[in-house]
């Protein structure tokens, strides 16, 4: 740890000395947040999996320097250097890279990452989409800081159409009750405020765990048998990662959504990534809950 702690303090000292242009132009992050940078970044790393598909998609991925092991989308993303997990990066291999921005998320890195950072002298540009229209005015941020703004603005334009399509579809159709588990034990939902309550309205249900608390909340089984849900969706999270517990539900034969075959796993990477692709979750949401206005149900 003290070697650790001299060579931070040495990479501080050395950042220090490195003298801001002329030319130095001053951006807002999506937290509010003001940052000086000496001019457009060439060089980036990305901590945060949705901003760096977000990137990819519009085309400013040759910008990208590092990334972490859980940016795996596209599949292009694991050719780039990895920096190790989003909780705690290494520092020194985002050093080794030189980035002149780190695209860092309030709610997946931490604080100390982000302070290690600035004290090295390293912009630290923040995201923290909390609605769909926010993931959609982060690709629009990463467009003007990376020189791609028409490219940004064109899958912008494309991805609200998506969702424009999908809100025409199910306008006139019955809400169904839905319960969305982001993780079984201990019971993790969607609540008030939640990205993932905001899609399973857009695509027509409603959340019987809307108002649970702010964010993910904690919920009883008791509480969401209760509610009576129609529709269930498990989340999984990839391999290793452990089941859905499907039997927890299958369990409770008396269900709207047991009883009409209603119980369906989604791909959470797609609900929970806060990137381009989370359109694709909504189109997924709106064929699982309204299959009848969809034909081509992507039912698992």
């Amino acid at each position: 740890m003290k070697v650790r702690g001299a060579l931070i303090a040495g990479l501080v000292m050395l950042a220090a000395l490195v003298p801001v242009g002329a030319s130095a132009l001053t951006v807002t992050d999506q937290t509010g947040r003001s940052l000086t940078l000496p001019a457009l970044p060439k060089r980036i790393v990305s901590l945060v999996p949705g901003a760096t598909e977000m990137l990819f998609a519009i085309g400013a991925q040759d910008r990208l320097v590092g990334v972490t092991d859980f940016c795996d989308y596209p599949p292009e993303a694991r050719r780039k250097p990895s920096v190790g997990g989003m909780l705690a990066p290494s520092l020194e291999t985002m050093v080794a890279l030189k980035p002149d921005l780190v695209v860092a998320t309030t709610s997946g890195n931490r604080e100390e990452t982000v302070a290690q950072l600035e004290r090295l002298g390293i912009a630290v540009y923040l995201v923290n989409p909390a609605s769909v229209g926010d993931v959609l005015r982060m690709m629009e941020g990463l467009g003007e800081i990376t020189e791609r703004r028409e490219a940004a603005g064109q899958a912008v334009a494309r991805l609200r159409q998506r969702i424009k399509s999908v809100a025409e579809r199910v306008a006139a159709r019955p809400r169904p009750r839905v319960l969305y588990v982001l993780w079984p034990e201990p019971l993790i939902v969607p609540g008030r405020g939640a990205v993932v309550s905001e899609l399973i309205a857009l695509a027509g249900g409603e959340s019987v765990t809307a108002e649970a608390g702010e964010g993910y909340p904690r919920y009883s089984i008791e509480a969401a048998v209760a509610r009576a849900p129609e529709v269930i969706l498990l989340a999984r999270h990839g391999a290793g990662t452990g089941p859905v517990a499907r039997d927890r539900w299958e369990r409770v034969a008396h269900l709207p959504a047991i009883r009409s075959g209603r119980l369906h796993t989604v791909d959470g990477d797609l609900f929970h990534r806060y990137g381009p692709r989370i359109v694709d979750a909504l189109q997924e949401l709106a064929r699982l809950i309204h299959p009848d206005a969809f034909p081509r149900a992507s039912a698992r």
